[in-house]
């Protein structure tokens, strides 16, 4: 990684919002008007998927940064309320889209598990007078003004091509592919199966394996999965999920099977290291919320027009540059780089 890729981001030391005093609120207050709490400056609620997956923590963390340095600049207090359920349930986050324009939320932030179930929450904020914008995970039919992150289905067919080049362009792979509701992973696993079908007629794709998004979750299935079906020489991974545990580096022999994954935060680094995952392709995390804050602040405080779409683009993160990844990882706040990666 060249030092261009630090130009291109944004990068902000980890801090703290403290709260803003934002009121709720008020019932029968109209269906559409100024949002709620604007003029006292901005409340927006953040809902992830998954309060347990360390991407999303990393776009929390994007977000406080992005409300402080913005608040500091414009002296508007900026509150980020994290309302990120537990785990993944789409369900689960309507009723905090909910809950978010019931307290008095300015805008809201979400990475959607299921558009399906999101999409009826997302409009009804909107027509309340709540500015909507989705990163990672879009809800594409949603009424939402905005939405960052990758080409998820370019971001496949790159998984594709990367695996097959370290495996010689043939062998069995199996494709993990996380929770079978998002619609983000689904059009990964789409993107893995055309580069497959286009441009590699001598690798089987033993099957699609979904799991709950959790680090022993995934690691678990891939042990399964591997036993199940011993031929399986290569693993094309749409997210990084089992790579957050060190498990697979003692039940996989990196002579045998090889690994790429989509995401590269500080726990990944050893597998890079260790040749087991030869290639990472890393999505920016800490950006999902800094550059999601950015441009809701662009939008209900300047009142400035925003890009529909706003993309993200991919790190290949190798041996060659795994110090250059682990220092601009720890520049955006993250505490838990291995040390040995720093010097």
């Amino acid at each position: 990684m060249t030092s261009s890729l630090t130009r291109r981001v944004f990068v902000a030391a980890l801090c703290t919002l403290p709260l803003a005093s934002c009121g709720k609120s008020e019932p029968g207050a109209p269906a559409t008007g100024t949002p709620a709490g604007a003029g006292r400056g901005l409340k927006i609620a953040m809902i992830a998927k998954a309060s347990t997956n360390p991407v999303f923590l990393s776009a929390r963390t994007g977000a406080e940064a992005a409300a402080k340095e913005l608040s500091a600049k414009h002296n508007v207090p900026i509150e980020i309320v994290w309302l990120t359920p537990p785990g993944e349930d789409g369900q689960v986050q309507a009723q905090r889209i909910a809950q978010a324009v019931n307290e008095g939320a300015s805008a809201i932030l979400i990475s959607c598990s299921d558009a399906g179930k999101v999409t009826g929450a997302i409009n009804d904020a909107v027509q309340r007078g709540v500015p909507v914008m989705t990163f990672d995970s879009d809800a594409p039919q949603s009424q939402r003004f905005a939405f960052y992150g990758v080409d998820d289905e370019k971001t496949g067919q790159a998984v594709m091509d990367e695996l097959a080049a370290q495996m010689g362009k043939k062998g069995t792979i199996a494709i993990l592919a996380g929770n079978q509701n998002a619609p983000n992973l689904r059009r990964r696993v789409d993107g893995v199966k055309q580069a497959a079908a286009a441009r590699y007629p001598d690798i089987t794709i033993a099957g699609t394996f979904y799991h709950i998004e959790t680090a022993q979750d995934a690691a678990a299935e891939v042990i399964r999965v591997q036993n199940a079906y011993p031929q399986v020489q290569g693993w094309a991974m749409i997210g990084g999920w089992p790579l957050f545990t060190q498990t697979l580096l003692k039940d996989l022999d990196p002579a045998k099977v090889k690994i790429v994954a989509v995401d590269g935060l500080p726990a990944e680094l050893a597998y890079v290291d260790k040749g087991l995952a030869p290639v990472l392709l890393a999505q920016p995390t800490y950006q999902w919320g800094y550059v999601g804050v950015q441009r809701i602040f662009d939008k209900v405080q300047l009142k400035q027009d925003v890009p529909q779409i706003i993309p993200m683009e991919l790190v290949r993160v190798t041996k060659d540059n795994l110090g250059q990844w682990a220092r601009q990882l720890k520049d955006w706040g993250f505490t838990d780089v291995p040390q040995e990666y720093l010097k």
